[in-house]
């Protein structure tokens, strides 16, 4: 299947790639795409069935989300563990760090399936004292 955007949506909605970040990004789209389908068909949805009712606005909204996905991993460092914040002190010796990542690799937010729909709200009672 065909991925839901190119490399020249990445560099244009993102930034110009290095020739090593384009070969990334060609292998991230497919399994980007691929990774939105599965999460749709966990909620019983067809994304590309959805991007054909609504090509108007959908489209763009599926593109932008796989180029914010693919931005993200390649911004992913692959030599060294990826800080977004560190602390250090002297006589205390203490440290700490935060991860983009923790478990490294792939993730989708949350906030990004919201944007495609993706996400179900879910409802329910505990009955405390049973039936009668």
């Amino acid at each position: 299947m065909a991925s839901f955007a190119t490399i020249n949506d990445v560099t244009e909605l993102w930034r110009p790639l290095t020739a090593e970040e384009t070969a990334r990004a060609k292998q991230l789209l497919e399994v980007v795409s691929d990774s939105l389908r599965m999460e749709a068909d966990k909620v019983g949805k067809d994304l590309d069935s959805m991007i054909v009712e609504n090509p108007a606005f959908f489209a763009s909204v599926v593109k932008s989300v796989t180029v914010d996905v693919v931005a993200r991993t390649l911004m992913t460092s692959t030599d060294q563990e990826p800080m977004t914040q560190t602390a250090e002190s002297a006589l205390g010796y203490s440290w700490s760090g935060s991860y983009l990542v923790p478990g490294g690799g792939l993730f989708i937010k949350n906030s990004e399936l919201n944007r495609l729909g993706l996400r179900k709200q879910r409802y329910g009672v505990i009955d405390f004292y049973g039936q009668n």
